[in-house]
């Protein structure tokens, strides 16, 4: 016979104090777990964000990322005349090489200082990219040391206003408008031209990567195949949504911390737990062994109070969602693995995440019920009845 749901959860609000206690603590948990795990979905949201599905990305064979890639004019020449390759009005391929530089500046507001990704592109790049939009000032120009950041860049690092200047390498570099890259991995670089970030860094002929548009779908199977194949050219090729994807390996580590907060701090919630059930089991003696006496099982005991303790953790998990919820949509910003520079993201809270947060509050509620509801069950009738 099984005891009443009801019966379980008014027990639960019976003592306040020490259920509070327990509820806080869930709730502390499933929050601090949420932000974590929200910290490394809005990074992999950010990459996967990133590109152009029409669009593939050439690096030199063995780089694992534009940053450790250099690839050459001579390059360029070859790849322009493949027959895979797009080409615009003036019959022109629609090929763009970039060029990536580092500069450490000084954060807003006595931050420190951080490394900025710099982009160099050609007008073509522009044109390659349309997720990118310009919000304030104008492009750059041709041929000038002129620089568009990012908006979310701008609001977090000093001198980069529109009007503003910066030293980059021997020169300075004018800040003449913001962009915004659509919550994407472009959020974090500020663009110039290509030519002159070369000539700025003694880059020579030497860019970073080419940006290509194939014709067609196959016509981008077959390019990416042509140039992996092509021995004179050892380069390797992606499509470039597909190439943001990978450029994931910041999001491991902040998930790995967020299950190690979590497992550490679920020690904690399941002893609060733990001493909650145990002072109900210590104050319900007698109604124990009552119950038994009406004839409910070991078994019905056990339950009732995993139902319980199951009810404090809902209500805890419950609470930490609502926590975390004003996180979401946060921007932020970290040290990004693959090129050591400010990465700019948002917290991304989504249904599955808070999912999964109750989930795991259940299970701490459980496993904190779980021996003293074994200890309830095992408690002898005579005994129990006769407790104070």
């Amino acid at each position: 016979m099984a005891l009443p749901l009801k019966y379980n959860v008014r027990n639960v609000f019976v003592r306040w104090r020490a259920t509070l206690a327990t509820v806080l603590g869930v709730a502390l948990l499933v929050a601090v777990y949420i932000l974590v795990q929200a910290l490394a979905v809005g990074l992999e949201k950010n990459s996967a964000n990133t590109g152009d599905p029409r669009n593939v990305m050439v690096v030199r064979k063995g780089s694992t990322s534009e940053s450790s890639s250099l690839v050459s004019r001579e390059h360029m020449r070859t790849l322009q005349y493949f027959p895979e390759i797009a080409v615009d009005e003036q019959r022109r391929p629609l090929l763009s090489a970039d060029a990536l530089t580092l500069v450490t500046l000084p954060r807003r507001a006595g931050g420190g200082e951080a490394n900025v990704v710099i982009r160099g592109v050609s007008r073509k790049g522009l044109d390659l990219r349309p997720q990118v939009a310009l919000v304030e000032g104008r492009w750059f120009t041709p041929g000038q040391r002129e620089v568009v950041v990012s908006r979310r860049l701008a609001e977090r690092f000093e001198s980069f206003d529109v009007g503003d200047s910066f030293k980059a390498g021997p020169d300075y570099l004018k800040v003449v408008g913001w962009m915004d890259g659509q919550k994407s991995a472009f959020d974090s670089e500020a663009w110039m031209d290509a030519d002159e970030l070369r000539s700025l860094f003694d880059r020579e002929d030497m860019y970073s990567s080419f940006l290509v548009r194939p014709l067609d779908e196959a016509a981008r199977t077959n390019l990416i195949r042509r140039i992996e194949e092509d021995k004179r050219l050892q380069l390797r090729a992606f499509g470039e949504v597909e190439y943001y994807r990978s450029q994931t390996m910041t999001a491991a580590p902040i998930r790995w911390l967020g299950n190690f907060l979590a497992s550490a701090m679920s020690i904690g919630a399941i002893f609060a737990a733990m001493n909650t059930m145990y002072a109900a089991v210590g104050a319900r003696t007698r109604e124990v062994g009552t119950l038994r006496v009406l004839g409910y099982r070991r078994r019905s005991v056990v339950v009732g109070f995993l139902i319980e303790g199951a009810c404090l953790a809902l209500i805890g998990g419950a609470m930490g969602c609502l926590l975390s919820l004003p996180m979401n949509g946060y921007a932020t910003a970290t040290i990004g693995f693959e090129t050591f520079s400010e990465t700019v993201f948002e917290f991304r809270i989504t249904p599955w995440l808070m999912l999964k947060g109750m989930l795991f509050a259940l299970i701490v509620g459980v496993m904190g019920s779980l021996l003293p509801a074994i200890r309830a069950s095992r408690l002898p009738v005579i005994m129990a009845l006769k407790a104070v």
